[in-house]
């Protein structure tokens, strides 16, 4: 038996994000199949997390467990033969059998692209988030630092949501212009669904002034989904990198 560690790249566009559903085509459910072909064999891909519809990964780390004899550094070149072009396997290894994905990681970076331009871009549309308007950088920079720590960012969590806790550690937040984009980076130990998407809406808030910079301490206490700024889009988002010990 052997334990296969994929990291893996993709536009999450036409598919509803990572995790396999029934009724819809996924990023998981692709590969596993990919997989089987190839193996003769089922297996389960388990996920560092999932990625909801749309969204996008630079670094997406997946592990399964495999009879098969091909060497762990081969699965990335045999896999490109049969997935479609927006799905890549950039690399591939064996791991310790005892390896796990999602448990095993200690942090993840997300990048979030923000077009900043006057008019809509063909080339952007499926990677950014179109926002015509003036934005104050320096404002949702100072903003940004109260985000760092060890929080209940139940404020910031998708509504429905269930999980056993809604306390994170945001370890950094850069924000970065770059002609018309807008780059978001945010680190943090793992994360609420929808979280890095909420805290980027409610950055743009504050470069729209609507909100203050120092108003974030006080919507992180209210623990109310309310008091927080809109949802930026998916099509934005993309899971950079995924860190393990």
């Amino acid at each position: 038996m052997k334990n296969i560690k994929l990291t893996i790249e993709y536009e999450g566009t036409n598919y509803s994000g990572w995790q396999i559903q029934e009724n819809a085509i996924s990023i998981q459910e692709v590969l596993e199949k990919a997989l089987k072909e190839l193996l003769k064999e089922k297996v389960t891909l388990i996920g560092s997390g999932r990625t909801d519809a749309g969204v996008h990964a630079l670094g997406q780390v997946a592990n399964f467990r495999t009879n098969g004899s091909i060497p762990g550094e081969k699965y990335k070149y045999a896999l490109k033969l049969l997935l479609p072009g927006d799905i890549t396997v950039v690399d591939s290894r064996e791991v310790d059998l005892k390896f796990h994905s999602r448990f095993d990681a200690t942090g993840k970076v997300y990048k979030y692209i923000v077009y900043n331009g006057e008019l809509p871009r063909a080339i952007y549309r499926n990677f950014s988030y179109h926002v015509p308007y003036n934005i104050d950088i320096d404002s949702m920079v100072k903003g940004s630092k109260y985000f760092i720590g060890t929080y209940d960012f139940a404020a910031f969590m998708a509504a429905k949501s269930e999980v056993s806790s809604t306390i994170r550690t945001i370890k950094q937040i850069s924000i970065e212009k770059k002609g018309d984009l807008i780059e978001f980076y945010i680190e943090g130990n793992s994360f609420l669904r929808n979280m890095v998407r909420i805290i980027v809406g409610t950055l743009l808030y504050i470069g729209y002034g609507k909100i203050k910079p120092n108003a974030i301490p006080n919507i992180i206490a209210s623990k109310k989904r309310e008091k927080a700024g809109p949802t930026a889009p998916p099509q934005g988002l993309f899971l950079k990198e995924v860190f393990y010990p």
